[in-house]
């Protein structure tokens, strides 16, 4: 018995190779990039801070930094006024010059971001040097004379760096993707997949909300708001790739993976203050599900003053997105596959009419 020949699988040819080669190398410049070239353009600028004391005090700093362009005061009646700023999210911290001898005191937000209580601590120390001359030269013993620096809204002691919600930003944006993809990939039928995306997001939420707040305690607030928070987050993401997908076939699934990984992660703001990044690219960010989605569970959990409507909407959005591409999809599909009976051949007619 003669055993079938097989037939050679043929070669790519050399030229496709290399093109194909060279095709990878762009693609992994273009990911290095992404990733990089916010961090790189960045500049510490447009930082909103309160400022409040004598109107002579305030212009003689604002004269001193005008500039570099670092600051953006926001006026502040007093101490008061400028906590509640810190509170509601409109600054990330506060220079109180108070008026006549008083000394100056900054107010910092560590909880709002790391980089901007490092900036201010350093006004700070400039402070201090010219509080310490001007008391010298009056006389008096500078080392008796203190600026000092109050924290107003600090991370909790189980994070006590911001370093673990910082982190989570990027594992809820691939949570989201891995489940929009397996949705597309696994399950049939657009209701079914919008059923399964909601019920993805609820799971998702609430046990990433367990693992965050109650296990390793990096979250503050009300439990539930948070789950709900990081639940539209997975929605949002794993509804518009399955819109995608609907829409255009299993290229969508690359296309809500780049505009989540590779445009929204690195515009996200989630390591340093978004007005730090090049415009318009800052605000972009926060309209895309990981900005909205690290801004939201950040106030929720340090600043409940502050307003998340905005964050809310902005993820309600991205989901209806996604429901609406998914519905277009279905209904496209069954256009295309529907046939006209004009263009019907009636059986055997050319038979009768022989």
């Amino acid at each position: 018995m003669t055993s079938p020949v097989s037939t050679p699988t043929p070669h790519t040819k050399w030229p496709v190779a290399v093109v194909i080669g060279v095709a990878a190398s762009i693609a992994l410049a273009i990911i290095v990039l992404a990733f990089l070239w916010p961090g790189k353009t960045a500049e510490a600028r447009n930082l909103p801070v309160s400022i409040s004391g004598d109107q002579a005090k305030v212009s003689a700093l604002e004269n001193a930094t005008g500039t570099n362009e670092t600051f953006d005061f926001i006026p502040a009646a007093d101490r008061d006024e400028a906590i509640d700023q810190i509170e509601s999210q409109e600054t990330y911290g506060a220079i109180v010059l108070g008026s006549g001898t008083e000394v100056p005191e900054v107010l910092t937000a560590p909880a709002a971001s790391a980089v901007s209580a490092q900036m201010l601590t350093g006004v700070a120390t400039q402070l201090q040097a010219q509080v310490s001359q001007q008391v010298a030269q009056a006389g008096g013993d500078p080392t008796a004379v203190k600026v000092a620096v109050t924290p107003v809204v600090s991370y909790s002691e189980h994070d006590s760096n911001g370093s673990g919600l910082a982190s989570a930003s990027f594992p809820m944006a691939i949570g989201g993707m891995i489940g929009g993809v397996l949705i597309s990939l696994l399950i049939t039928g657009p209701v079914r997949r919008l059923a399964a995306v909601a019920s993805f997001a609820v799971a998702a939420g609430v046990v990433v909300a367990f693992i965050m707040q109650t296990w390793f305690q990096y979250l503050q607030g009300d439990f539930w708001i948070n789950a709900l928070a990081m639940g539209l987050t997975m929605m949002a993401t794993a509804s518009f790739i399955v819109g995608c997908t609907s829409l255009v076939g299993r290229a969508g699934i690359g296309i809500g993976a780049v505009l989540t990984m590779f445009v929204g992660n690195p515009l996200s703001g989630a390591t340093m203050p978004w007005q730090f990044l090049a415009a318009p690219w800052g605000v972009i960010g926060q309209y895309m599900v990981p900005g909205a989605s690290g801004s939201l569970i950040r106030s929720l959990s340090y600043f409940p003053e502050a307003s998340t409507a905005q964050q809310w909407w902005t993820l309600g959005a991205w989901a209806l997105v996604g429901i609406v591409l998914t519905l277009i999809g279905h209904f496209r599909a069954k256009e295309s596959m529907h046939v006209p009976e004009s263009t019907l051949e009636t059986p055997h007619a050319g038979k009768h009419a022989s």
